[in-house]
């Protein structure tokens, strides 16, 4: 990989851990439900106008929207703004890994190898040890909205390798447009007009550059960024780069918010990114290699296709031997799978 392009991987990476930091700001100036809705909104437009036509079925963008944009995306923030900090989120989110696995295996038939079961038991591990420690300090709740956010960011991720989407940001941008009205109407059933208007009326430039940050810097920017170096280079090669989106998100936090990171949170960070590293990178190379045929000369790696992404958080795992990668967007949105947040 060239420099110029290790340096784009590393600052996608950034701007995807910096973006919890991102949200928990935001999370200051909107309802959680209705700065999740105009994340969207500002995402899809005017962007939805310069991307072209979709280039998947429209069931997949709608199933997609559903799932990663109301479900995960709402989860995330109702967690994040019940007390879940942003550091930490940014680290549990990574268990998408191992429901992606999970899920793929139950609907997909795809069997896990032991390597991949090894580095699922491990990232649980993480997720238990982070729980201890939360649970002494904070709200389990909040801890499980977050889980529950990162299960539906596994089963977008199966969604979105049914679908198979060609071109990432075409297919995240018109993904944008599905979850806005929904998030809306349950912004109104439960977070009241009269909070959402308060809002909206007290909307200043922190705010503003809030909402521009999560969704045009992490959605337009990141997934765009991402998937060019995924046409450049094997997914092999780019994915292992999203195992930075917590490091950043974590030490981010740590200096812009203000939270305290426990010896017992970097273990728990430590046993989850192992985790994921081996249950996402490992048993693709793997794989790799047993379907590359024989040959004199080096072997040359598969070349890795664009993968669908979150907003604001991870990208999209693409098929075998493509490794699933970490993520995100939200994140944020994937999300963000990629999207987080």
């Amino acid at each position: 990989m060239r420099p110029a392009h290790l340096a784009l991987a590393v600052l996608v990476a950034a701007v995807w851990g910096v973006n919890f930091t991102v949200l928990e700001i935001g999370l200051g100036h909107f309802p959680p439900l209705l700065f999740s809705a105009l994340r969207f909104l500002v995402a899809a437009l005017p962007a939805v106008f310069f991307v072209g036509r979709p280039e998947v079925a429209w069931k997949w963008i709608v199933a997609v929207g559903l799932v990663l944009g109301v479900a995960k995306f709402g989860l995330l923030f109702v967690g994040m703004d019940a007390g879940m900090p942003a550091g930490l989120s940014s680290l549990v989110l990574q268990i998408q890994s191992v429901f992606t696995a999970v899920i793929a295996f139950a609907v997909l038939g795809e069997r896990p190898t032991r390597l991949r079961l090894l580095g699922m038991a491990v990232a649980l591990a993480g997720i238990a040890v982070a729980a201890v420690d939360e649970g002494a300090s904070g709200s389990l709740g909040a801890f499980a909205l977050v889980v529950a956010a990162a299960a539906c960011w596994g089963g977008s991720n199966v969604l979105t390798r049914r679908a198979s989407p060609p071109d990432a940001l075409n297919f995240m941008v018109w993904v944008s447009t599905v979850p806005v009205l929904p998030l809306l109407a349950l912004s109104l059933l439960t977070e009241g007009p009269s909070r959402d208007l308060a809002a909206l009326r007290a909307l200043d430039w922190q705010g503003a550059g809030t909402l521009v940050y999560v969704a045009w810097v992490t959605t337009l920017f990141g997934f765009g960024a991402w998937g060019r170096l995924l046409h450049r280079h094997p997914a092999s090669t780019v994915a292992p780069f999203s195992l930075l989106v917590p490091v950043f998100g974590m030490t981010s936090a740590a200096v812009f918010l203000g939270e305290p990171v426990s010896a017992l949170r970097w273990c728990a960070a430590a046993l989850l990114v192992g985790g994921v590293a081996l249950t996402s990178l490992a048993p693709a190379r793997w794989a790799a290699r047993r379907a590359a045929p024989p040959t004199a000369g080096p072997a040359v790696p598969p070349q890795g296709t664009a993968p669908a992404p979150v907003p604001a958080s991870v990208p999209e795992p693409a098929p075998d031997p493509v490794p699933e990668a970490v993520h995100p967007v939200d994140v944020p949105a994937a999300g963000p799978t990629r999207a987080g947040s």
